[in-house]
Formats: C-alpha cells, structure tokens, sequence
C-alpha cells in the first residue's frame, strides 16, 4: 500500500531549471555563442556540489579566451532570481499535497538542491508545513543520481521502497528514484520534456492531468498483475 508521496524541488515543485538555463542562454548570446541543451543536460537534477559542467569554462572555451567571471555572476545571478521569482507553483501539486493529506498520506521531498534554496522557497511557496521530511544535497554523501536521498527520506518516514512514489522531472532524478526501489512519475518541465524519461514507470505532461487518487488505482492496478516470467 502507498503510503507516502516524494517530490523532487527543482523543476518539479517550482520551474527553477528552464529559468536557470535561460540565464545562462542569454550570458551566451550577449557573447555572440550558444549554449546547447545536450551540454546542459548533464548536471540536470545534480548537486550543485557535483556539477558536471563548467558553463564559465565552456564559455571560455568557445569564445578562446578569458572573461570576467565575477561581473557575469552577479548579474546572471540577478536575472536567475528575476526569472524564477516570475514562476508560479507547478499546475496539479497543490492539489496533490491537499489530497496527500486528506487521505493521511506523508509528503517527503528529495532534492538535490542546497537546504536554505529547498526550504527558503518551500516556506515561501506556503508548502513547509504540509511536509513530513525534506533532504538536501548536504544531508547526504551522494546526491542524484545516486538513490541515497530517497533512501534517506524513506528511512525517515519509516517506510520502504514500496511504500512511496516518487515524482520528478529529469533523468538524474528518475535513475535516483527507481535505483532506491520507488514507483517514480516523470512530470517534466519545459526543458526537461527534451530528455529521455523512459526508465520512468509513468509520464505526464503534468500532475493536473490525473489527480492522486487515480494515480493511487492505476499503481495498485499495475502491482496486482501477474509478474511476467
């Protein structure tokens, strides 16, 4: 039986990811380059602590020589927050945390985020109080795509892998999510609708297109099968 829900934050909870890589396409174009999704898409869903990719240094690379760094920051930076300040909670997850707790479910969040990112916009959002466990990068050794965050919150909430399901929106996030034993749903994002979702049990376009008590049934439904073999 499903006992528990588990976001991910990040492009799941609240679109942070297309903003922060349209920041970044801007830095690009102001210097006459590009930055390619395929070369963004790596560190999707990772730490920020375990960043694969260098968009300073690929910049560089491009552009064949140095630039300033420090004044790019500050006011990439601003137009971040300018443009995730601009975003509203994702369509369905509201109504999935009211119907989590109208029918006693615990809400977890797993997030490969920093704690004071998660949780200042969590608070802000109006959604820290609906929720029984969240983990950050520095909870944990290994953050996405490593399963030790979900295990971690499964481990707090006193459940097991078949006990939650876990929702997200980028590949990192899924292979986290199924390697740690969960039922997971991709909800991609604008940016994350471009990468490939196939090792998730579910797709949506998004969590107002079948509400929780449905996605509880049809879960139910597909453990009561017989195995194949």
């Amino acid at each position: 039986m499903i006992r528990a829900i588990i976001f991910d934050f990040d492009g799941l909870i609240l679109d942070t990811e297309y903003p922060e890589y349209q920041s970044w396409e801007e830095v690009f174009a102001a210097h006459g380059c590009a930055l390619a999704l395929d070369d963004w898409a790596a560190g999707i869903g990772r730490s920020v602590y375990a960043q694969s990719f260098d968009p300073y240094a690929h910049l560089e690379a491009q552009l064949r020589r140095p630039i300033e760094r420090e004044r790019i920051r500050q006011a990439r930076r601003e137009r971040y927050a300018e443009l995730v300040a601009a975003q509203a909670i994702r369509p369905g997850v509201e109504a999935y945390v009211a119907e989590a707790r109208r029918l006693g479910l615990k809400l977890g969040v797993a997030s490969s985020g920093t704690g004071d990112w998660v949780r200042g916009h969590l608070y802000r959002l109006g959604l820290m109080a609906h929720l029984d466990c969240v983990r950050c990068a520095e909870d944990v050794t290994h953050a996405k795509p490593h399963p030790e965050l979900y295990r971690s919150v499964l481990t707090a909430l006193a459940l097991t892998p078949d006990e939650a399901i876990a929702i997200e929106d980028s590949p990192n996030g899924v292979r986290a999510a199924k390697a740690a034993g969960l039922f997971c749903v991709a909800v991609p994002n604008p940016l994350t609708c471009r990468l490939p979702l196939e090792h998730a049990d579910l797709r949506l376009a998004s969590l107002a297109d079948l509400p929780l008590a449905e996605l509880l049934a049809l879960v139910e439904k597909d453990r009561s099968r017989p195995s194949r073999g």
